[in-house]
């Protein structure tokens, strides 16, 4: 059959009806017309009206498939198409490129790049939305743990208040009884340990000694050149200015960024010493040091040895800092058997007389009691479903002044601290 004009040019003696391309896939096994054209209907096909064209077509139809590809290569055809991808001949003129086989490999590369691609940023976003589920469950456990804290405070008030008055018919404490240094209290949510921390206890630091200073600073780990230097800028900062010019640590605070000068007064608030000259935030909230196996370990700062509240005078014996004890004189001796005693219940009247004469001079300056004033420190952790204490925890603290029943209210909060550090 002769190819009509416009059409493609295809090989010799070859027909291009699409019932023939169907047959030829079919043929090869390569096509769905292997499926719809089976042997009975090929030659249904070939018997149809005017099917003398469509006989030869299909004669010179099975001799081409025949070629092999060298054949037809060294032949030079030119309306002949590419190797057919299965070995098995010439490649009819417009058999679909998509079909080859290096066109198929590109695409499947393709779809593998894509799919790849499409994983790494699927996974991208699945950690950084459990990174967000995780931060915002551990700012709601801090909040929940915060105002636990606070709800222990609250109740430990009420505890240091109701003391006095309520007893057990042995005469042990309800509530609370001074020399208590902790207060333990268990929620349904959590638990809170409440430190009672009398000022008393600590050296005042508008009437310490720059001697009593130095030891302070000397018994936390401080080098004594540093020691006395420190305790010189303290002195000089409460003190009056010289007449008629600057201290000689005016110089340093004026080269500061922002630069200031000195107070020359009374420490308003325990935390103004942070400004003094060779003061550091390690000095004096503490921090952790290695010890001789390794590990880690807490070293106390001066904010729980000095005061702006307490007397100065007397020292409370159940709540002193071991370093506020050598500080006004104690021997390291007598400081030890103080801790020993105090680890199993509060040292009373009877035991501090005894102590008195063993510690010598210094130890007249010691007493058993609470005060007015005391720093109530509260520590809150969540109980997890396990029952188990999490890890989390939240500190607030007050500076609470306990005043008589004949005043309007039963305490003052004098300073209040939110998320206060703990060691």
């Amino acid at each position: 059959m002769r190819a009509r004009s416009g059409d493609r040019a295809e090989p010799r003696g070859w027909t291009t009806t699409p019932l023939e391309f169907a047959l030829f896939r079919a043929s090869a096994g390569r096509g769905p017309a292997a499926a719809i054209a089976p042997a009975g209907q090929c030659k249904a096909m070939r018997d149809l009206p005017n099917n003398g064209a469509e006989s030869r077509g299909w004669s010179a139809f099975s001799r081409e498939r025949r070629i092999s590809t060298k054949s037809a290569a060294a032949r030079g055809s030119a309306a002949a198409g590419p190797p057919d991808p299965g070995g098995g001949g010439v490649q009819p003129a417009g058999f679909p490129r998509w079909a080859q086989r290096g066109e198929k490999g590109g695409a499947l590369l393709a779809v593998l790049w894509l799919a790849a691609a499409l994983s790494a940023i699927a996974f991208s976003v699945a950690h950084t939305v459990r990174g967000e589920v995780e931060r915002s469950s551990t700012a709601a456990d801090g909040v929940r743990a915060y105002f636990l804290a606070r709800g222990g405070l609250d109740r430990a008030l009420l505890w240091v208040i109701w003391g006095p008055d309520h007893r057990y018919p042995n005469g042990a404490p309800r509530f609370y009884a001074p020399g208590m240094r902790t207060l333990q209290f268990q929620f349904p949510n959590g638990q809170v340990d409440v430190e009672v921390v009398p000022e008393s206890a600590k050296l005042n630091v508008n009437s310490a000694s720059p001697e009593e200073l130095f030891r302070l600073m000397a018994a936390l780990g401080t080098e004594a050149d540093e020691a006395r230097m420190i305790a010189m800028a303290i002195a000089d900062w409460r003190s009056a200015a010289p007449p008629g010019g600057a201290s000689p640590f005016d110089g340093f605070y004026l080269q500061r960024t922002p630069s200031f000068l000195a107070r020359h007064a009374s420490f308003e608030e325990i935390e103004e010493i942070l400004l003094v000259h060779g003061m550091t935030k390690e000095l004096f909230y503490g921090t952790y040091e290695r010890d001789r196996e390794g590990r880690l370990a807490a070293r106390s700062g001066l904010r729980e040895c000095l005061s702006v509240y307490s007397s100065g005078q007397q020292i409370e014996v159940n709540s002193a800092h071991p370093a506020t004890l050598l500080a006004i004189g104690i021997p390291p001796e007598a400081v030890a058997m103080i801790q020993e005693m105090r680890r199993f219940a509060p040292i009373q009247a009877p035991q501090l007389d005894a102590l008195r004469q063993m510690a010598g001079p210094a130890a007249g300056r010691l007493f058993a009691g609470v005060g007015s004033i005391v720093t109530l420190r509260s520590t809150a952790r969540l109980r997890l479903e396990s029952g188990q204490l999490s890890d989390l925890r939240r500190t607030v603290a007050a500076v609470v002044k306990f005043a008589p029943t004949t005043k309007d209210a039963a305490y003052h909060i004098l300073r209040w601290y939110d998320n206060r550090e703990t060691l």
